[in-house]
């Protein structure tokens, strides 16, 4: 596992389980909403440019996100994508709790931006998505998988399955 893409809907825990295997296995981590999200929740105009920069190196580990402004840029160099395939309820849990969180405590995710209650209405909220996107990801997830049998494909179903898997592995 040298360039691995993090795939699950949102709130399933791509960037929590992308930030282990990063230091599980001295992987460089990037964090792709950092890089999208500008000051006041704007598209960073450098942020194709500089995913397809990291891309392009050998080693790498981050989310499969932003898959139409990105197309193939990521999923064409991945050799592994692990896919967390989280129940719905599971899901829920951890995305409502997370934007919770966020929206109490105030703390700045991305280039000052922060999360608050009135952001909860937004049709493109997390929370919203995950519920709204459960069963087209998956869809979407599979179809990818198939077009892209170069991939070493891990799928995740549960919490206690991605803790066994992450104790698995070297490092």
């Amino acid at each position: 596992m040298e360039r691995v893409l993090v795939t699950g809907v949102s709130g399933a825990g791509k960037t929590t389980l992308a930030t282990r295997l990063a230091a599980r296995l001295d992987l460089p981590r990037y964090e792709l909403d950092a890089l999208h999200h500008g000051p006041n929740w704007t598209p960073r105009p450098e942020f194709r440019a500089e995913v397809s920069a990291f891309a392009a190196t050998g080693r790498w580990v981050t989310e499969d996100q932003y898959t139409g402004l990105l197309e193939q840029v990521l999923i064409a160099r991945a050799d592994t994508y692990v896919w967390l395939d989280l129940p719905r309820r599971t899901v829920m849990q951890r995305v409502v709790r997370r934007s919770l969180h966020r929206a109490l405590t105030r703390r700045e995710l991305w280039n000052g931006n922060r999360e608050g209650f009135r952001d909860w209405l937004d049709p493109e909220h997390p929370i919203r998505w995950a519920w709204a996107r459960h069963a087209t990801h998956r869809e979407r997830t599979l179809r990818r998988i198939a077009a892209n049998p170069q991939l070493t494909v891990v799928r995740l179903t549960s919490p206690r399955a991605v803790r066994a898997w992450l104790r698995g592995l070297p490092g």
